[in-house]
């Protein structure tokens, strides 16, 4: 009988994960030399055929042997990758990675912690602790203690948890949860809302592409029920554009009418870490929950989300027995109780790789990857509005910028996008804004140069209508 394959954690761990390290760098270097750009050629069906051809069986009676499996499908995902670490994939908010993220999140694999009892992650969960009470004092401030924060899998799940918390705070009060958000909100508020059976959200107008406090002053105002029934879920860092809310007119609202307050900042929060851009959050404290995504201006691997909450009595509700992970008896003798720090049962440490980026590069070396991508993101704003060639939205409030080419019809601007897409040249995303299409660059690379700026136009602009 053949002895089973050797494991990533335990002493003998690191000795079998290294020459494993070593052919999966292999396999990401010789992939991306295939790819050669941001992404594969040919378009979905010639992607799908080159992985099904490197895969074959998936399933063998007999395996091929990690190093060939390792090679095969490693290599063929990497050669078959959307890269965000090219300069020229730039359309959505999915960062290039740090690499000492990376690393620590292969740590994190390894040791597989499970963040739902102390017994499966008793140094991981201590990590956790500190870093939600470090990231809820960044964004609450306050004494020690006062505020406090979840892990998630990103913005969605933080959304989520956010209603459930306002829902379930409202009927503490004998109210039924009425949820308001702009016309610039995630989808995800709304699905959230639907999952939650909560009625559709009150959308209230946002003609400036920023949720606008006058109309929501009126909508707080005509809605029937109690103050203490609504919630009001503001923006900080739009999909489309990268908007941030009057954050702090909001809040005033929202204290006047006696409203809860959360805002998504899944995209704008990293702008917590420059002392530059900082000052575009004001009135963030305020709010009573906020959704972070480390996935996005943080450079980690996903997922890395986080949901703050200015009063820490306001996670109570979930807290939840189940005897084979927090009994009552081991709580009072003093094992930590996690299980109400998720809805989850099962998940990951992820706090290990985002405490080792905060402790590695700090305040000033994360602000300065904030300032580079925002910095960029003006400077390609500005090669677009000094083009005759092309129209420029507006300039950049964080790291997006909306242009299209100039006299090109939205039809025309769709098959510009999924040109770049089909040759490998380019990633752009796609936005709708005052009835018009544009073509959206989400700049998160901090790596990029200007002549990647201009090389990302000059493509755009050898498939424009002349």
């Amino acid at each position: 009988m053949s002895s089973p394959p050797p494991l990533a954690g335990g002493p003998r761990g690191p000795q079998a994960l290294r020459p494993l390290l070593d052919t999966v760098l292999e396999a990401l270097a010789e992939g991306a030399g295939e790819r050669g750009g941001p992404l594969p050629s040919g378009g979905a069906g010639t992607v799908a055929a080159r992985v099904r051809e490197a895969a074959g069986d998936l399933l063998p009676a007999r395996g091929t042997g990690a190093d060939e499996a390792l090679r095969a499908l490693v290599g063929a995902v990497t050669a078959g990758a959307a890269d965000p670490a090219d300069p020229l994939c730039a359309a959505h908010l999915h960062c290039p990675p740090l690499a000492l993220a990376a690393a620590a999140d292969l740590a994190a694999s390894a040791l597989n912690p499970s963040m739902d009892s102390w017994d499966q992650a008793p140094a991981a969960s201590a990590l956790e602790a500190l870093l939600t009470a470090t990231l809820a004092a960044e964004v609450h401030g306050g004494p020690e203690g006062a505020a406090d924060a979840l892990i998630t899998t990103g913005g969605t799940e933080s959304n989520q948890l956010a209603l459930l918390l306002a829902r379930e705070q409202a009927a503490a009060h004998g109210h039924a949860l009425h949820v308001l958000v702009g016309a610039n909100a995630h989808h995800s508020l709304g699905r959230a809302a639907w999952l939650l059976g909560l009625p559709e959200p009150v959308t209230v107008p946002a003609p400036a592409g920023v949720l606008d406090p006058a109309a929501l002053d009126e909508a707080l105002t005509e809605l029937p029920g109690p103050p203490g029934g609504f919630l009001v879920a503001a923006t900080a860092g739009t999909t489309d554009a990268g908007l941030v809310d009057p954050l702090t007119d909001i809040a005033d609202l929202c204290a006047a009418h006696g409203a809860r307050l959360h805002v998504d900042a899944a995209y704008g929060a990293g702008l917590l870490f420059s002392d530059v851009h900082r000052a575009k959050l004001h009135g963030l404290d305020r709010a009573d929950s906020v959704t972070l995504d480390l996935h996005k201006l943080g450079w980690q691997p996903a997922a890395a989300g986080v949901l703050t909450v200015r009063a820490t009595a306001d996670l109570d509700v979930l807290g939840h027995r189940a005897d084979y992970l927090n009994a009552d008896d081991d709580t009072e003798a003093g094992l930590p109780d996690l299980l109400g720090r998720s809805l989850r049962t099962t998940r990951r440490p992820d706090a290990l790789k985002i405490a080792v980026t905060l402790k590695a590069l700090g305040r000033a070396g994360l602000g300065a990857l904030v300032d580079q991508v925002c910095d960029r993101a003006r400077e390609f704003a500005d090669l677009v509005a000094a083009h005759p060639g092309f129209e420029l939205h507006d300039k950049p409030a964080i790291s997006t910028v909306l242009f299209r080419p100039a006299g090109a019809d939205d039809d025309h601007i769709a098959y510009v996008r999924r040109k770049l897409l089909t040759d490998g040249t380019a990633v752009l995303g796609r936005a709708q804004l005052d009835g018009r299409r544009w073509l959206k660059a989400t700049l998160l690379n901090p790596h990029t140069r200007p002549e990647d700026l201009v090389a990302l136009l000059t493509l755009v602009e050898g498939t424009s209508p002349r």
